[in-house]
C-alpha cells in the first residue's frame, strides 16, 4: 500500500527543531534495580528446589535478565518521551510558519495525527536502538517510567513489545483518515544525544 503525503506549497526544505535524546539510564541506580529484580525472583518463586550455590547463581541470572528487560523498557520510554517532546516543539514550529500552519489539525493532545512525525523519523532513517513506534507506545502507556517494583517477572517479559506496539497502533489509527504524512524530503532536523 502506497503512502499518501500531504501537499506542502513551494519547494522549501523546512528546518524542524532538533530531536533531543535523553537516552541514557539517567537517575537509574543499577545496583538497586538488580536488588529489586532479585526480590521479584524470590517473591514470584521462580526457583525450584536446588542446591544453595546453584540457586544463588540461578537467582543472579534471572535477576540479571529482569534487569536487562527493565533497562530495555526504560530505553523505550526515554526515546518515546524524547520523541513526544520533539513533536510538541515541531507543533510550535508549524504554528510559526504560514506555509505549515494549516497542516496540523487542532485536537486533544496527544493528537493521533501527530503519528505522522514518527513516520517522518522512520522515513528519514533515524537509527535508534529501539523501535520508534514501540518507544512512543511505551511513553503513551506510562506518563512516568514505572519503577521495577511495579512489575511481575512475566509482565516485564511481555510488556516491551506487545503492549507498547498496541498502544502506538491504537493511537496512530485514531486520526480522521485525512492524509497527514509529512514528505521527508521537505524537512530537516538534527538529532542530539544529551547523554553524550
Amino acid at each position: 500500500m502506497g503512502r499518501t503525503y500531504i501537499e506542502i506549497p513551494g519547494s522549501k526544505t523546512h528546518e524542524l527543531p532538533p530531536l533531543l535524546l535523553r537516552s541514557g539510564p539517567e537517575g537509574t541506580d543499577l545496583a538497586s534495580v538488580m536488588d529489586s529484580a532479585g526480590d521479584i525472583v524470590e517473591a514470584d518463586e521462580m526457583l525450584s528446589e536446588m542446591s544453595q550455590p546453584e540457586a544463588d547463581r540461578r537467582k543472579h541470572d534471572l535477576a540479571l535478565n529482569l534487569t536487562e528487560q527493565y533497562l530495555r523498557l526504560l530505553a523505550h520510554w526515554q526515546w518515546g518521551d524524547s520523541i513526544l517532546e520533539w513533536i510538541r516543539q515541531c507543533e510550535i514550529t508549524f504554528e510559526t510558519e504560514a506555509t505549515l500552519r494549516h497542516l496540523l489539525h487542532p485536537d486533544v493532545w496527544p493528537h493521533a495525527s501527530r503519528s505522522s512525525f514518527v513516520t517522518l523519523l522512520v522515513d528519514k532513517d533515524v537509527h535508534a536502538p529501539v523501535s520508534l513506534e514501540n518507544a512512543v507506545g511505551m511513553r503513551l502507556t506510562f506518563r512516568q517510567p514505572p519503577p521495577i517494583d511495579c512489575f511481575s517477572n512475566q509482565f516485564l517479559f511481555y510488556l516491551n513489545s506487545p503492549v507498547a506496539g498496541t498502544a502506538y497502533q491504537t493511537w496512530a489509527h485514531m486520526s480522521d483518515g485525512t492524509p497527514t504524512l509529512l514528505p521527508p524530503e521537505r524537512f530537516h532536523f538534527e538529532i542530539l544525544d544529551l547523554a553524550q
